[in-house]
């Protein structure tokens, strides 16, 4: 049998840019017998940012998560750095809301259940009741929540809720299609991504893939991104596309965004649970 590793960690951290971090950094994990995993940075930031990401072990049985925060605020304090310190062995817990296309939903779920997606789900959230067997099939709690123009205050406080009560530390807009008040997009800013096609703003509205067939577009591509106040236009996280011709009607062009949709919100949520995304203002930096 091999030797235990022990704990596991992420460090993320962002700081001004200047001499002798990745050596400050690499120094506090030799004194607390940290062994490196894998290391990345970027350092070319327009605003004179520095960005690391690193990830790493500690020997059996490991340093708690609060001994090693306390020892790196020393460090973290000398160079003004905005820091993280995530332990691997705990998932993000996991709130996917949904309307009336089923995609994403039924996607993430998927790769969940088997394992591909390393969160932790605890409950689907969806203002119409379609997908309710979908969520007991997963045995995962369906959460109804109605959305009216009446009643919209009282349905997003019930949202509130449900995140509250869940302790949803990351909430994924998998086609949930109903838009969420500036109060709410505050409230879990940084927290909750999004799924939309990238027609956006050319072809808004009802029937984009119509539109853009009229339009004679050649490509169709999605954007997962950030959710804040400001409508479609949260930091994006991931984004691609593939090639479409004049022979694809408009359904087929659907299927094919369809296709995109599920393949980019995954990665967006696989790169978020694994700490590999880092806000830089309006912007992301993402370590793959």
């Amino acid at each position: 049998m091999g030797a235990e590793l022990g704990r596991e960690y992420v460090l993320t951290l962002s700081c001004p840019d200047k001499p002798g971090i990745v050596y400050a950094v690499a120094s506090f994990l030799v004194q607390h017998s940290g062994n490196i995993l894998a290391s990345q940075q970027y350092g070319e930031s327009p605003d004179g940012r520095f960005f690391m990401r690193v990830q790493f072990t500690v020997p059996p049985p490991g340093l708690p998560q609060g001994d090693l925060e306390r020892d790196f605020s020393w460090v973290a304090e000398a160079f003004h750095m905005s820091w993280q310190l995530h332990d691997q062995a705990v998932r993000v817990r996991t709130l996917i809301m949904v309307s009336r296309l089923g995609h994403c939903l039924n996607d993430l779920l998927f790769r969940w259940k088997t394992g591909a997606l390393p969160v932790d789900v605890v409950g689907v959230v969806s203002n119409h009741d379609d997908f309710a067997e979908l969520a007991e099939s997963y045995r995962i709690p369906f959460h109804h929540i109605p959305v009216t123009a009446a009643a919209k205050a009282k349905a997003e406080a019930a949202l509130l809720d449900v995140i509250g009560d869940t302790n949803a530390e990351l909430i994924v807009l998998a086609r949930y299609m109903q838009i969420l008040s500036g109060e709410v997009c505050k409230r879990v800013e940084g927290r909750m991504i999004n799924i939309h096609h990238s027609f956006l703003p050319s072809f808004k509205g009802a029937k984009p893939y119509h539109q853009a067939h009229a339009r004679g577009v050649k490509l169709v591509g999605a954007t997962a991104h950030y959710v804040t106040p400001d409508l479609d236009e949260g930091p994006i996280i991931e984004q691609d596309v593939i090639r479409v011709d004049h022979t694809m009607p408009p359904e087929r062009l659907a299927a094919a965004g369809r296709d995109v949709e599920t393949q980019v919100l995954a990665r967006a949520v696989t790169w978020h649970a694994e700490h590999r995304v880092l806000p830089n203002g309006d912007r992301t930096v993402v370590f793959h």
